[in-house]
Parts: C-alpha cells; sequence; structure tokens
C-alpha cells in the first residue's frame, strides 16, 4: 500500500501536482475522517429534509390559516436568505442564547455539528415543499372529490391521494434539491465541523497544495452527486404512471 501511495506521489509530481501530505499519518487521517463526516452529513440530512418537507406541504395546503400562515412565514423566510447566514445565526446567537439559559456554555449539549444538520435539513425541506405543494396543487380535482365521495377524511386524501401522486410530479425538483443539499454541506467549514472541505483547507494552509485538493474536492462531490441523480432518476421510473405527469 505504502508503495502504491509513493508511486501515485511521483505520478503526479510529474504534471506539477504536489500530494506530499499522503506521507503525512495525521493529515491523512484527518482528510479521510472529512470525508466520511460528509458522508454522513448526507446520509443524516437527506431523509430529514424530505421528512420536514412533506410536513411543510402538509401545513402550506392546510386550509387552516393558523397552520398555513406561519409554515408560508418559514418557507420565505428560509429560501430568500442565504444558507450560510442561517447557520451563523444559529450557532452565534441562538445557541449563545441556549448556553445562557442553560447556566453556560457547559450545560449546553448542542454544538456547531448538530445546528449544521438543522440548519441544512431545514433549509432544504423549504424547497422540498414547495415543489411538493405544486405536486399537490396540481392533482386533478375530480380525484380528490371522488375520494372525498368514498369518505375519506382531509388527511386521508393527503396521505393517500394527493402526496403520492404529488411526489410523482415532484420529483424531478427533489432530486435536485437534493444535489444542492450535498453542496451545502460544505458550509460546516464556517463553523468549524471537520466536513472535507474544512479538512482540505486545514491541509493545503500547512503545504500550498490548493489545486491538488480543489481537483479531489471536485472530484469527491461531483460522484456523490452523481449517485444521487441516478438514484434519483432510477426511482423516478420506478414510480412513474402513465399518463400523468409526462
Amino acid at each position: 500500500m505504502q508503495d502504491a501511495v509513493r508511486d501515485f506521489i511521483a505520478l503526479a509530481a510529474r504534471i506539477g501536482l504536489n500530494f506530499d501530505f499522503l506521507t503525512s499519518p495525521f493529515e491523512v487521517r484527518m482528510w479521510l475522517d472529512g470525508m466520511a463526516t460528509t458522508l454522513v452529513l448526507v446520509a443524516l440530512t437527506i431523509p430529514l429534509s424530505l421528512a420536514g418537507g412533506i410536513s411543510l406541504a402538509a401545513a402550506l395546503t392546510s386550509d387552516r390559516p393558523w397552520l398555513a400562515g406561519p409554515a408560508r412565514a418559514y418557507v420565505e423566510l428560509t429560501r430568500n436568505t442565504p444558507t450560510l447566514v442561517q447557520l451563523m445565526f444559529t450557532v452565534l446567537v441562538v445557541n449563545m442564547l441556549i448556553s445562557q439559559a442553560l447556566g453556560g456554555a457547559q450545560n449546553n449539549p448542542l454544538g456547531a455539528w448538530f445546528w449544521l444538520v438543522a440548519v441544512v435539513s431545514l433549509h432544504v425541506a423549504a424547497l422540498h415543499a414547495e415543489a411538493l405543494r405544486g405536486g399537490i396543487e396540481a392533482v386533478p380535482a375530480t380525484m380528490i372529490e371522488a375520494a372525498r365521495g368514498l369518505g375519506f377524511s382531509r388527511l386521508e386524501v393527503l396521505r393517500v391521494v394527493e402526496l403520492p401522486l404529488a411526489l410523482r410530479t415532484a420529483l424531478p425538483a427533489i432530486v435536485n434539491n437534493l444535489v444542492n443539499l450535498v453542496k451545502l454541506t460544505t458550509i460546516g467549514y464556517a463553523v468549524a465541523v471537520n466536513e472535507i472541505t474544512y479538512a482540505s483547507l486545514m491541509i493545503w494552509t500547512q503545504r500550498d497544495n490548493v489545486v491538488e485538493l480543489m481537483i479531489v474536492l471536485l472530484v469527491f462531490f461531483s460522484g456523490i452527486n452523481l449517485a444521487v441523480a441516478r438514484l434519483g432518476a432510477a426511482v423516478e421510473r420506478r414510480l412513474a404512471v402513465p399518463g400523468f405527469g409526462q
């Protein structure tokens, strides 16, 4: 293995690329930890954003103003402000207030990792909600009337008729949101969460190999998003209903 790494470093050096950090066990461990952290962030935030998006879409399409109003206000605030600003606000303001209420930072179990997962998930959930709302509103009224005629409650109509059909219509937009979510995990560098961008930043400030690590970052995120897009396309084909949304 070490011989293969040395051969790779020598080969890269011939074309002017500096991967000498691969000879440092400390830097390699930090770099691999950064990759693993990014993958865990993606694995956590995707299901959380989908659950949040479905809940918000149900609230947005509710005929109860006390439910639809706050949901609309949240969606507008979230999608119209930068995700990085939201993260800094929660870490520097909300988390500080929580620490003060608990008698000090030592009593506050919430840290930058928690707020990164929460902010990215809830930000993308707002985008999912808008995509699903459009899908729900595109469901033919005759289908809803037929379900109500069968005695379905409002919640049952939403769960059994509207959401399944809306998901099929909104799936391309949702997949696009998930691709964006993967890229949003990089804002963790701003609050010192050791995801792959932060780990790379720590390495290139010591070794001046920005170009080399940037190439790796582009390949790394392209690979993840290619997998997300392919999986989304497979789900879209599997859920397709002939004559609906096509």
